[in-house]
């Protein structure tokens, strides 16, 4: 199909580098296929020295379900830093698929995590730089100083970030749409919290006591004011008026009593 005769090192490289742009795995693997084995000494050998040839093996690896292959690649060529988050996600896949064979259902994400711990990745494909959440921290802190100044990046801003960050511009996307998520419940959960204190402060069956405890001033003005309004002064007067003719009546029965033959 394609003649090693026809081709440079360099030139295979790059038709290796053109395959895997435009996703033709299929056709990527059976270019590989026709390259001569990397026997000691010979072509082969020389065009594994080249990363776009191993990197394209891995893909083809990957792809084809044979992960041990993937694992051996990946372990025995040193990447450079632009061929590592590629490389990386194949490794995590790899092991993500596995696992997932061996359980039969996919895995979630606590279980993804235990796997990340158990399968470290090489440092052939790795600088060192610590990760969390499968992100390095300072792509995490460069991902929060442009969602500061836009949570909703347009496709081309998506593109600048992923180069800058060495991300896919999918995976910017699913980072940016996951933390406006987190946002709104945050500031859904801090409304439900403010509207529950007030409405407990507003029905608290002790509040009334606790204002005539702290304000007793109130209930000495209350009831000065209720007995100095006129209602009261008409009750008082009434009351008086009541008294005063059951007296009279209670004398006049004793004086009648005693003029008795």
């Amino acid at each position: 199909m394609f003649p090693l005769p026809m081709f440079t090192a360099e030139q295979v490289a790059r038709v290796c580098e053109n395959l895997e742009e435009t996703g033709d795995i299929d056709r990527l693997g059976r270019f590989l296929w026709s390259l001569p084995a990397a026997v000691p000494g010979s072509a082969g050998e020389v065009l594994n020295r080249h990363e776009s040839v191993m990197r394209a093996r891995a893909m083809v690896a990957f792809h084809g379900g044979n992960f041990d292959a993937l694992y051996q690649i990946l372990q025995s060529h040193r990447f450079t830093r632009e061929s590592h988050a590629k490389l990386q996600n194949l490794w995590l896949d790899a092991h993500y698929r596995e696992a997932e064979r061996l359980r039969g259902r996919p895995l979630g994400p606590v279980e993804k995590y235990r796997i990340r711990k158990k399968f470290p990745l090489p440092r052939t494909i790795w600088d060192g730089e610590q990760k969390t959440h499968c992100f390095k921290e300072r792509t995490r802190s460069l991902l929060r100083e442009w969602y500061l100044q836009d949570p909703y990046p347009n496709p081309s801003r998506k593109r600048h970030l992923a180069q800058a960050t060495g991300l896919t511009p999918t995976q910017v996307g699913n980072w940016f749409k996951n933390r406006r998520q987190r946002d709104r419940a945050a500031s859904a959960k801090n409304r439900m919290q403010q509207d529950s204190s007030l409405l407990a402060s507003e029905t608290s069956p002790d509040r009334t006591s606790q204002e005539r405890h702290h304000h007793p001033h109130l209930l000495a003005s209350s009831l000065h004011h209720l007995s100095s309004s006129p209602e009261a002064s008409d009750c008082s007067t009434e009351m008086e008026h009541r008294r005063t003719a059951a007296s009279t009546l209670e004398i006049s029965v004793s004086s009648d009593s005693e003029f008795e033959p």
